[in-house]
């Protein structure tokens, strides 16, 4: 699926991205909601990160913001340079503007 953005950065406006996680409607999700309902409660039941506390808030999690969804992201950017992947080719699929970005 692919998705044009309409706000932003203006060099992005009107540019189209193929998005790997949709909604069930097809758009975006919100990387918000991924982490609150998706990605820690995941992380919980398999027991990398502790349970939310009862009567807590759905938003509310002990976790550390490193827990969160971009550390997919990360993960996979290391496990390609250490595949030997080239930074400049892994800088266009992370989207970044320059391989330094991905490198830091």
């Amino acid at each position: 699926m692919e998705v044009e953005l309409s706000g932003g950065d203006r060099r992005e406006r009107g540019k189209k991205f193929s998005l790997l996680l949709t909604t069930r409607f097809g758009d975006a999700v919100a990387v918000n909601a991924w982490n609150t309902y998706i990605w820690k409660p995941a992380l919980a039941q398999a027991g990398v990160i502790p349970p939310r506390a009862e009567g807590a808030k759905a938003w509310q999690w002990a976790a550390a913001p490193k827990d969160g969804f971009r550390v997919l992201r990360h993960t996979y950017a290391s496990i390609m340079l250490e595949a030997g992947e080239s930074v400049v080719t892994l800088a266009r699929w992370l989207g970044h503007s320059s391989p330094a970005i991905t490198l830091g």
